[in-house]
């Protein structure tokens, strides 16, 4: 199953955490910070992992767009690894890194996030 996961970050917090050189968890790990996507199993969507298109739009506005073979490491070496480490089980959620276009958000605005052109989540934020 493929997830959706957009980090919603305060306003300036990010910028403010790393210039301070504190843990980029305080930016990224407060309270609703993660809202998640819908699930959508792979073999509903037709192709490979590596071989997906993912987009995210704020306020109407693409932000940011990828495709999953441009990401560092291919996702079963991802799973592998963090396997290696941790015991994964049956909804267990592995976060990675995003493309380029991260930014903050403010009071009112409406993120949108899609897989192979299915929208899989819509925050208005609050």
């Amino acid at each position: 199953m493929l997830l959706v996961w957009v980090s919603i970050l305060p306003r300036g917090f990010a910028a403010e955490t790393e210039i301070k050189g504190l843990p980029w968890e305080l930016a990224k790990g407060f309270d609703s910070s993660a809202p998640l996507g819908k699930f959508i199993p792979l073999d509903e969507i037709g192709k490979p992992v590596q071989d997906l298109h993912f987009s995210m739009t704020l306020n109407g506005e693409i932000k940011q767009t990828g495709h999953t073979a441009d990401m560092i490491f291919p996702v079963d070496k991802i799973i592998a690894f963090v396997s290696s480490y941790f015991t994964l089980k049956i909804g267990d959620l592995i976060f990675t890194g995003t493309p380029a276009g991260v930014g903050p958000v403010s009071k009112g605005d409406l993120i949108v996030a899609s897989l192979e052109e299915t929208e899989l989540l819509k925050v208005k934020i609050r």
